[in-house]
């Protein structure tokens, strides 16, 4: 992919890169021990303590900066603890530094990430007010799966972040169309009343309103020995009115958003084909706006979902597993070894787990550990809910085989994981992610605006299995 980082720096600057030194706070007491009298005196008089994120420059005889200290408080930075380092592309003055002091290639990897991701910006239609402090790499660690992660990202990031009148539908089937156009994949799409005709009639139900048509995106890719099947269903709302259960105008802000699923989506099958995994990969995004017309769907309709199910609609609002179900049902009737959605789906999981931790949902219990375990090991947390069928009488209908937005509102995660079990054949293949696709504030490699959720855990669970 066409993506250029600029908080990197080429060629032969490793030598006259300024090193910056993490620091813990037993190691920051033996540096007060070690280090020259003006350096100590220098970091005492500014009031510098080893507290993780903090960093202070310390100069020359000249004035210019010949070193940084970093803070990683009282635990080395190791792992995922290295993606620290992204506070400091935007903060630290323009010029080249080198990362040192960790101690595994992981840490020097991460950190590289952490970099990277916290040197993004949005700039397709403001200017950033100054570059970013570049980075040279570590001559030791793995370059091109750090840059495969953080391009994945980046991808995801930009897409989520594009208003909705230049990311609708037709938009996001081109930027599918680009990514595997990238990688050699065959991209195909069903639009409009060809939905209907190709029995797709939920996806056609929720988007037909909207100025675009509503599609689904098909791309398919098979990497070299290919030795499993792996389908990547992400939803594709690329703006969200709620229809007409229309949100509140403060709740419609981020809108933009709703397609955050399918970027991760994007995002994810783009790390796979880059590594060229041996897999059969397929991914399938129903894109749609669910907007307000004479023709919008309606509270109390039912439909007729792909594989049969009927469909009670008792909130408008509740759009983005309707159109997954009929993906969902394609993807499972090829049986792959594997089933994958991310959607922005449910203030529920909001509630439950806040905007940084993105339930999932899966009946197989390996499959769950190792996702848990890449979560961990990636710095892209997640964290397993239950597919409780005790809860299954919330999506019955008297007039319809299950309904959509269950009355009450409690335990509205799982009841739409549930809804969407209905719709896979074999659950065990399957996981589901309620994902939020948004950094309210900004932290450590993480701007404020459009996230990708959950892909890099997917990435390392799938890269596992493989390599």
């Amino acid at each position: 992919m066409d993506i250029v980082f600029d908080c990197l720096e080429t060629g032969e600057a490793g030598a006259d890169a300024i090193p910056v030194w993490s620091l813990t706070d037993e190691g920051y007491s033996a540096w007060l021990e070690t280090a020259p009298d003006a350096d100590t005196a220098w970091a005492l008089a500014n009031g510098f303590a080893p507290i993780k994120g903090e960093f202070i420059c310390l100069p020359d005889e000249g004035g210019r900066i010949k070193s940084v200290l970093f803070g990683a408080g009282d635990g080395r930075f190791d792992g995922i603890e290295a993606r620290g380092f992204g506070i400091l592309p935007l903060r630290l003055p323009e010029g080249v530094y080198r990362i040192e002091g960790l101690e595994s290639a992981d840490a020097r990897e991460q950190a590289m990430l952490g970099w990277i991701l916290g040197a993004y910006r949005f700039a397709r239609y403001k200017t950033p007010r100054r570059l970013p402090a570049r980075l040279v790499p570590s001559a030791d660690i793995d370059e091109a799966r750090v840059l495969r992660l953080a391009r994945g990202m980046t991808l995801a990031r930009d897409l989520i972040n594009t208003p909705t009148e230049e990311m609708g539908p037709e938009h996001l089937e081109a930027a599918i169309r680009k990514a595997g156009a990238a990688y050699g994949a065959s991209v195909e799409a069903i639009t409009g009343a060809a939905l209907l005709e190709n029995n797709y009639p939920l996806i056609h139900w929720v988007g037909r309103a909207g100025a675009q048509e509503p599609r689904l995106v098909d791309l398919r890719w098979d990497g070299p020995g290919a030795a499993q099947t792996i389908t990547l269903v992400g939803k594709g709302v690329c703006f969200d009115t709620g229809g007409l259960d229309i949100k509140p105008s403060a709740a419609m802000l981020i809108m933009k958003k709703d397609m955050g699923g399918a970027a991760s989506i994007l995002a994810l099958a783009t790390m796979i084909m880059d590594a060229k995994l041996p897999v059969k990969l397929r991914v399938l995004i129903p894109a749609v706006e669910n907007s307000i017309s004479s023709n919008s769907f309606r509270p109390g309709d039912v439909m007729t979902a792909r594989n049969g199910i009927t469909v009670e609609n008792r909130n408008t609002d509740a759009e983005g597993r309707l159109v997954l179900a009929d993906a969902l049902v394609e993807a499972a009737s090829e049986e792959p070894d594997l089933i994958v959605d991310m959607a922005t789906l449910t203030g529920a999981a909001r509630v439950a787990l806040g905007a940084d931790i993105p339930p999932f949902f899966t009946d197989d219990g390996d499959l769950a550990e190792a996702i848990h375990g890449a979560g961990e090991a990636m710095g892209d947390p997640v964290w397993r809910l239950p597919l409780y069928d005790g809860y299954e009488r919330d999506i019955s209908s008297s007039i319809a085989d299950i309904n959509n937005a269950p009355a009450g509102g409690m335990a509205g995660s799982i009841t739409a994981a549930l809804f969407l079990r209905r719709f896979v054949k074999n659950s065990q293949k399957w996981v589901h992610f309620d994902i939020y696709g948004w950094c309210q504030r900004a932290r450590a490699g993480r701007p404020e605006g459009g996230e990708c959720n959950a892909a890099m855990a997917m990435y390392k669970v799938i890269e596992d299995r493989c390599v």
